[in-house]
């Protein structure tokens, strides 16, 4: 059996090499693969590849141990860089813009916060938040979003997390994005849905690529509906607790549950060129378990039959039993990052086991740390690692630096499982703006 000190040796082997990939230009920033031509990436601060990212891995460092020097000067670049930007900035997604910044902030124990919120609220319009990249003609001027990590959704979460630590104009903004959320939901026979780009802007898109939801936790309805049940909780607004049961609702009607599981397909109507089902935190049940833990946390009873809790279960287990992390074809498990792959699911399991201390969840999280060792390109001290996409020439993917999809994130997985190992389930669990229901209640 895999020793702490093994896991923990390999995740500081990996922060040594993303640290090594630091460069300061205007402050810190780093490329999104290695090697990297040219200056810093558009998205040089973000928390998906950037070097906002970076904070949540210093926050789990911090958790282990004191930072050095150079760890300490790079929190403090990152800091200023944040900070700089949040009076004019124009992007707000939880993945690079002002909710990411939230998050960042937080991990790092830095002022900020309701700057950030006022930001938000000063660019927010009477229906959404403006997303520059959806421009004609591909979409209708003014294009909105609903979801978790680019939209309203996400938004949603990062006021909630904002006023959960007394930011002042967090509660305001929260009504306000819960309020535009609920204007965008469209019944069904079954419930409640919220399509990625609401059906008033996609006639164009839909014309051309038909009406194709991803419905998990990234771009679709689990990651809304989990928006909507902590906001209901933490504002005391029961119709958003009870919109937030209809999405699920709605949802538990898309997908599978035989055999003690439930999966909801990555896309609906399924894309031929992709597995129908994957297991990642971003459009598997790794994140959709997310959902029926915040529904769980509003006080939620039932879901067409089964508690939120049972539901959560069924999501563990359709993942535990899928074959992963096993790469059992091309296609299937090509990555070990948080957003895709190995260490995001690693994270949630160790969730589950220092929630609710089943010692199945425990037993997995080390199944996938342990194929992390196997898989890591260690050399002289460092550690990275490289995906795969089965479909190009060269199969073998540059690796990648950040926290999403890169060694940062890994790094932070392995941190904490050696922790977790070394310490048991009450060692602290570092909570952000995403998963701070999924934890202990003490977290």
């Amino acid at each position: 059996m895999t020793s702490h000190d093994t896991y923990a040796d390999l995740g500081e082997a990996a922060w040594r090499w993303v640290l090594d990939q630091v460069q300061w230009d205007d402050g810190p920033w780093i490329p999104e693969t290695v090697p990297h031509a040219g200056g810093p990436p558009e998205e040089r601060d973000g928390m998906h590849s950037g070097i906002g990212g970076l904070a949540h891995v210093l926050a789990e460092v911090r958790a282990s141990r004191a930072w050095t020097a150079e760890e300490q000067a790079l929190a403090d670049g990152i800091v200023d860089r944040v900070r700089r930007r949040l009076p004019t900035s124009e992007a707000d997604s939880y993945f690079d813009g002002l909710v990411s910044d939230l998050g960042v902030l937080s991990a790092l124990g830095a002022d900020g916060a309701s700057e950030a919120v006022a930001r938000l609220a000063e660019i927010a319009t009477d229906d959404g938040w403006e997303q520059p990249w959806m421009t004609p003609p591909r979409f209708p001027p003014h294009t909105r979003i609903n979801d978790a990590t680019l939209g309203t959704a996400g938004n949603l979460l990062g006021a909630v997390w904002a006023h959960r630590h007394g930011t002042p104009g967090a509660a305001e903004l929260a009504q306000r994005a819960a309020g535009i959320l609920l204007a965008e939901g469209e019944p069904t026979e079954a419930g409640t849905t919220w399509p990625f780009i609401p059906r008033r802007f996609t006639e164009q898109v839909r014309a051309e690529r038909g009406d194709q939801q991803m419905p998990n936790w990234s771009h679709g309805l689990a990651g809304i509906a989990a928006s909507l049940a902590v906001a209901g909780a933490e504002l005391d607004r029961p119709d958003l607790v009870a919109a937030a049961r209809s999405g699920a609702e709605h949802l538990v009607t898309l997908g599978d549950a035989r055999d003690g599981g439930f999966v909801v397909p990555h896309v609906i109507p399924p894309d031929p060129d992709t597995d129908e089902v994957t297991y990642s935190w971003c459009h598997g049940p790794t994140g959709t378990s997310l959902l029926f833990s915040a529904l769980e946390h509003a006080g939620v009873d039932l879901v067409a039959g089964e508690t939120p809790a049972q539901w959560h279960r069924r999501c563990l287990h359709a993942i535990r039993t899928s074959g992963i992390p096993e790469r059992r074809r091309p296609g299937f498990w090509d990555n070990d990052g948080r957003c895709c792959g190995t260490a995001g699911v690693g994270e949630v399991f160790l969730d589950a086991w220092q929630r609710l201390g089943v010692d199945d969840d425990l037993v997995f999280a080390r199944v996938l740390g342990d194929a992390l060792v196997e898989r890591a390109i260690v050399e002289e001290g460092r550690a990275c690692w490289r995906f795969t996409e089965h479909r190009n020439a060269d199969p073998l993917l540059p690796p990648g630096v950040g926290w999403m999809q890169g060694s940062a994130g890994i790094a932070a997985y392995l941190l904490r499982l050696a922790r977790v190992l070394r310490e048991g389930r009450t060692t602290p669990a570092i909570a952000r703006l995403d998963t701070w229901w999924n934890l202990p209640r003490d977290a």
